[in-house]
């Protein structure tokens, strides 16, 4: 797997900021819905394994879309349910999404034309009540722990993953790539 996946897809974006301080998330993510120019989707970063993660739970939602497969009539609602592992957008939300007490913000948008990507990253940096951080998508000690827990990965299915990969972080990447594609299995 390539560290940085937006080389691997250009009109996949994923970026983080830190000191993210939103008011009321609803009106917040209203401004976007109105615009509904590109998909993009916010998420807790606190909650996300790593880059690949989210571009992973994108190609996926992408893949569904073409394929007429998807769950949600919203791309970016896909990608949501794909990060999550989830079918429903309710309990995607929750493990997932983002809250007034959200203060590190991952971003994951979808171009249709990768020469977009500086207007559409201006953009999305002048919204954002934060600073632009992508350190906040690395995993850290209590990213693993907690990541283990939100997805239900067991000590035993962690153990064996650690043996065969090695190092703990990407390890649990792959175990969180595995339930966004078993996603695809359930129906």
């Amino acid at each position: 797997m390539k560290e940085n996946p937006q080389e691997l897809d250009e009109n996949i974006i994923i970026v983080g900021f830190s000191n993210v301080k939103i008011e009321d998330t609803n009106t917040f993510l209203e401004q976007f819905r109105k615009e509904n120019i590109i998909p993009i989707q916010f998420f807790d970063a606190k909650q996300i394994a790593g880059n690949q993660h989210l571009y992973f739970a994108a190609i996926n939602a992408l893949n569904a879309f073409n394929k007429k497969t998807n769950i949600s009539n919203n791309m970016a609602v896909e990608a949501l349910l794909f990060a999550s592992g989830q079918r429903q957008i309710k309990k995607a939300v929750k493990m997932l999404g983002i809250k007034e007490d959200t203060s590190e913000v991952a971003v994951l948008l979808m171009l249709k034309n990768s020469h977009e990507k500086k207007k559409y990253l201006r953009l999305i940096t002048q919204i954002i009540p934060g600073e632009r951080n992508n350190n906040v998508l690395e995993l850290t000690k209590k990213k693993i722990d907690d990541i283990i827990k939100l997805f239900k990965i067991s000590d035993i299915e962690f153990k064996t993953k650690l043996k065969k990969e090695g190092l703990e972080k990407e390890a649990l990447t792959d175990l969180v790539i595995e339930r966004i594609a078993l996603l695809v299995t359930k129906s």
